[in-house]
């Protein structure tokens, strides 16, 4: 298993002896209530209003609710509104700190006209978990000001989608930090949004993709002197160790990849003092019976420097490069909540070629020719188009395991952060059902892909005078050109497609990680499983 080499590595003190503190991840109670919310005992009670539910001209609210909750406080609801001119847009928000009733604090929370979005609840669990974090409150209460117009589903995937905003909005990454506020929520009432086993159920589906959510986070937040290759190699034989009952891990060592030939990903390695990591974690659902098997392959890279073709210059994102293991970072997180799902039916097969695109003597060279694992040689014309260069064997490695799918996930172009801005995952796949699926699994979650043109005549400029290609093929349309790279390693039997999201891994107002992927990735195996 080549286990004896992440041990290794293991022990060597880490460059600048940081160590990620221990933090435990919060532990959120939710439960579905049917009950008068003004009856509600607690520290915060938040009620969702979409702009239909505020008032008409004479200062009153139109809502029997929101009436009866202004009446219970004398009409400072009412006044508050007036003053900061609530209206229930999305984003709005106004809470009051009231003495002598069964709650401290009332707040309204915007949910805006749209109020059948995924999004739109997930910003009021959001918004809800800001003011929970500031008024340091234990109990929260979260209903629906009117529920005319919505179906029991929408309640469902409302409520669900209120719990994944709370969760994710209370956790943060306090690993670095030397000293950190414990988050003191400690359960949730949803109210009014129906009761039963399928509410229950849909909830821990939801806790479930936010705990993949959140290592995914972890993952690319932590710096390349803490999460090297045999770092992350180790982390995710963690998750197989702790979910054994349904994943299994194998790490192979260079030695290891020297023997599957996979001479495009050592390439790649040869620079770095910190050795490669192939990592592949294997879900087979509990009672053994599987119709279909997929693959997700996450490029992991866990510091990119560009190689001899060093990032220089301002807005060449070196010191943010820590970020370009964001693929293996969706496939892993993915992989911790599929443990804890265990959808029927389906294999699946997390892949990453983890490494470092280091400089040193040992390095690849500008116009080095690499031999892949499927024998196709590749004339490597720029170091930093590396990421490329690890996929193509990882891609190799996983048609080889007898898939019948292919989602493969990088960082890999600058390129496609021009065409789409830095929140939108260009994807490219030349089957229409498999982008189909992507589609519908991402209209689910929110996270937001663009498809866009595999247009072979672009591969002209992929071609080399020595060898079968070169690995980039310069400034326009290089995302279309990388994905045409990758398609040459994937076996035509098997359905492919490729996300690059090199601009929705990190969020730049919030200095963090997005987990970008993670709950698509879910998604689309949960559609495959049933």
């Amino acid at each position: 298993m080549g286990h004896s080499a992440v041990v290794a590595t293991a022990a060597l003190a880490t460059l600048g002896l940081t160590k990620p503190a221990d933090i435990e991840i919060p532990q959120i109670t939710f439960t579905v209530k049917e009950m008068d919310f003004s009856e509600w005992k607690g520290d915060l009670l938040a009620v969702a209003v979409s702009e239909k539910d505020t008032k008409d001209s004479d200062s009153k609210f139109q809502n029997v609710f929101l009436k009866r909750l202004d009446d219970k406080i004398g009409g400072l609801l009412a006044e508050a509104v007036t003053e900061e001119d609530f209206t229930g847009k999305a984003g709005q928000s106004t809470f009051l700190r009231l003495p002598g009733l069964g709650f401290k604090r009332l707040g309204l929370v915007g949910l805006g006209s749209s109020s059948s979005t995924a999004a739109a609840y997930r910003g009021i669990g959001e918004a809800v978990a800001g003011v929970a974090k500031a008024a340091q409150a234990n109990s929260v209460a979260v209903c629906l000001a009117s529920s005319d117009g919505i179906s029991e589903e929408l309640k469902i995937n409302a409520a669900s989608a209120i719990a994944s905003g709370t969760i994710l909005g209370v956790y943060e990454d306090n690993r670095f930090r030397s000293d950190s506020k414990k988050p003191l929520l400690k359960t949730v009432d949803v109210i009014g949004f129906g009761s039963g086993t399928v509410v229950d159920q849909k909830l821990k589906y939801a806790t479930d993709v936010c705990s993949g959510v959140i290592f995914g986070k972890e993952l690319v937040n932590a710096p390349a002197n803490v999460l090297t290759p045999g770092a992350l190699a180790e982390e995710a034989s963690k998750i197989a160790t702790l979910y054994s009952d349904v994943l299994t891990a194998t790490i192979l060592d260079a030695e290891q990849c020297k023997e599957l030939k996979m001479g495009s990903y050592l390439g790649v390695a040869a620079a770095s003092s910190n050795p490669p990591h192939f990592i592949h974690l294997c879900y087979k659902p509990p009672n053994g019976d599987v119709k279909r098997k997929l693959a997700i392959v996450g490029k992991g890279l866990t510091f990119d420097s560009g190689g001899y073709n060093i990032k220089t210059g301002p807005g060449c994102s070196i010191e943010t490069m820590k970020v370009d293991m964001g693929g293996a970072a969706a496939a892993f997180g993915a992989a911790k909540a599929l443990a804890q799902i265990k959808p029927p039916g389906v294999e699946v097969h997390f892949i990453s070629a983890a490494c470092e695109n280091m400089i040193s003597g040992t390095g690849m060279r500008p116009g080095d020719i690499v031999t892949a694992s499927n024998g196709k040689t590749i004339e490597v014309n720029n170091t930093d188009a590396e990421g490329r260069l690890t996929l193509a064997d990882a891609l190799v490695y996983a048609c080889n395991q007898g898939i019948d799918k292919v989602v493969d996930l990088a960082t890999l172009t600058g390129a496609c952060i021009v065409a789409l801005g830095p929140s939108i995952a260009g994807f490219y796949s030349p089957s229409d059902d498999l982008a189909k699926e992507i589609v519908t699994a991402s209209e689910v979650t929110g996270e937001k892909f663009w498809r866009m043109p595999l247009e072979e005549s672009y591969w002209e400029s992929m071609k080399s005078g020595v060898a079968d290609m070169v690995n980039t093929g310069g400034r326009q349309g290089g995302s279309i050109t990388a994905a045409l790279f990758l398609k040459q390693f994937v076996n035509e039997k098997v359905q492919w497609l490729h996300i690059d999201m090199a601009g929705p891994v990190w969020n730049d107002k919030k200095r963090a990680a997005t987990g970008f992927g993670v709950s698509t990735l879910v998604e689309w195996v949960m559609k495959n499983s049933s």
